[in-house]
Formats: C-alpha cells, structure tokens, sequence
C-alpha cells in the first residue's frame, strides 16, 4: 500500500501538523498548508458549532483559491481531527459540514472510527487514527482506516508510553501502509530518523504551539520555549486518560506536578471541569527543550526543512562505507 494520491506533489516535507485542542484555528492550518505540511484542527475548536461552517468554508475557499493562482506551488491538504467518544455530543453535527465542504482527510481518535470511515470514503476523503497499542491499531484497522498514528513515549497531550523503536516495528509486522509517527519530534533530523525508522511521515504538535499563527495565549507560548524534557510531567488526572503536559502550568494551577494522583477515564472532558484541562494545564511534549524561540509558521517549516536536507546528507555520508 502506497502513500494516498491525496499527498503527491502537494508536501514540502514528510509532516502532518497534529491537531492542536483551542489552539489550532484557521489561520495556523492555513499557514502550515502553504508551508507545504498538512495542516489540522479539531472539529471541536469551532465553538459554538455553528463556527465550524465558516471555518470550513474559509479553509476550504482559501486554499482553492491559492491553488489556482499558483498551480505550480506545494500546497498541502488540511484535515479535522474528530474525537470518536460518547463525550462528543457534536460528531453527528460536525460530520454533515465535513461531507458538505468534503474534507480531503480526517483524523480520529480515542475509540476506532468505524461509521465515521465509511461516511468520509463515500464523499473521497481519508481517515488517519492515533493508535497507542497494537491492540488499538488493529482495532483501527479492522474499522478501514486509510493509515495509522502512532502517538508513542514523549507526545504533546495525550500520548502513549512505547518506544517508536518499539511500536513501529511490531505494527510493521503486520500493516504495510501509511504510518505518520508521533512522539518528542521537533527538529528535521528526526523527522528523517521517523522514516528510517519505518514510518511515512512526521507527526508534529508541540512545535507548532510556539508559533506566531497559534491560538495559544503568549505564557503558554514562553514557557515552551524555555522549557526542556525534564519540565514535562505525565499524567491523568486533568482529561481521564494519560496526557503530557508543562509541570509550570500545573504549578500555577496550585498542584504538585510531583504529586499527582490519577482520574477514571469516566472523569473525561475536553476543555471544560475544575482542572480546566488544555485551558490552563497546557499540553507539550519532551521536545520543547528544542524549541528556542516563538516564530512564524513559515519559518518553522522551512527550519525544519534546512536540518531534514542536512541530516539527509549526512545520513549518506555516515552510511557510504557499509554500502
């Protein structure tokens, strides 16, 4: 199985800018297609749900337009992220505005996607799953999906606790198609250190935060980019399922990042509750202490550009003499 026709000639770069919760919105996942990276947002960040009809249609609208001006220029998909949960009272609404604007690509997560597949491959679209387990990518698998995530140890938000060296290979056992892998990835070398290791694409969340075009208030912006591995704190307690997130931001919420105790899956909201989740416990993940400074969406992607040519070529000089 090969990468969908969906991407061919349309990616600067092997990456799926992740699906950001309140912070992703149109004018960063426009910004992250003209970059060339498929750029996301979940259905969920259009409140109140009536907005997702002009986000959609602005998107949408946006990029025709680019691309008939400029048939020549690498302009990547965009896709919604819908969570695939008996929370989200909203799937129904947010499918009937995904068929009507015919979202080239969706990407699910939290249960298999089942129904949700069928109706984005009756009007053309793709389905993308994040999976933490092999038992939740065969789950994925058996639903239809059209490629698998692979959220592993060091993710930004909810993540899981494998290896990529792990993971990748013992999916690799059993499923040849597309994987976008996801997991403390922040520099263009290990954009490429994803595909040697098998997977298809880089899948990028926490990078995209420390941006200018990010719906994300400056604070949480600052404290990414002056924070390292150690200042990320695993836990779930804040959503009901195990999340990274900034041990400053759980600080300023009056909690011990070091004392945390854990929450029933039951307890699951997406941005409402006491703990205030995403709101002001903001998720990152371990690759924040790459980041140095708040930049232009532009900017990131063609910085991750110059260090994937680099480490391309010095991944040839490296290997010659065992060829």
């Amino acid at each position: 199985m090969g990468i969908p026709s969906l991407f061919k000639d349309r990616l600067s770069l092997p990456v799926i800018g992740a699906p950001l919760f309140i912070i992703s919105h149109p004018p960063l996942v426009l910004a992250q297609c003209m970059a060339g990276v498929v750029g996301s947002f979940p259905a969920l960040n259009a409140r109140p749900k009536e907005q997702l009809d002009e986000w959609l249609h602005e998107v949408t609208e946006t990029l025709a337009s680019v691309r008939a001006k400029e048939p020549a220029r690498r302009i990547a998909p965009f896709a919604v992220n819908q969570i695939v949960h008996a929370s989200n009272d909203r799937l129904d609404h947010d499918m009937v505005l995904c068929e009507k604007y015919k979202v080239p690509m969706l990407i699910t997560s939290l249960r298999a996607p089942g129904d949700v597949v069928k109706q984005a491959h009756a009007w053309g679209g793709i389905v993308f799953h994040d999976v933490i387990s092999i038992r939740h990518a065969e789950k994925a698998l058996e639903a239809g999906v059209d490629g698998l995530i692979l959220v592993c140890a060091g993710a930004g938000g909810h993540a899981g606790t494998l290896s990529p060296f792990a993971l990748v290979r013992e999916v690799r056992k059993f499923y040849d198609g597309p994987i976008a892998l996801s997991g403390a990835i922040a520099h263009g070398a290990s954009i490429l250190a994803a595909q040697a290791m098998g997977a298809d694409f880089a899948y990028i969340g926490t990078r995209f935060i420390a941006t200018k075009e990010a719906r994300a208030v400056d604070a949480y912006k600052d404290m990414i980019v002056n924070s390292s591995a150690q200042d990320i704190v695993y836990s779930s307690l804040f959503t009901g399922i195990h999340g990274n997130y900034l041990k400053g931001s759980v600080k300023s919420a009056g909690l011990d990042p070091d004392n945390l105790p854990s929450a029933d899956k039951t307890a699951m909201n997406f941005g409402g509750g006491a703990a205030k989740a995403w709101k002001d416990i903001w998720g990152a993940g371990q690759g924040v202490g790459q980041m140095d400074s708040v930049s232009t969406t532009e900017d990131v992607v063609a910085k991750l550009k110059r260090e994937y040519l680099e480490a391309v070529a010095n991944h040839r000089a490296a290997t010659q003499p065992y060829e």
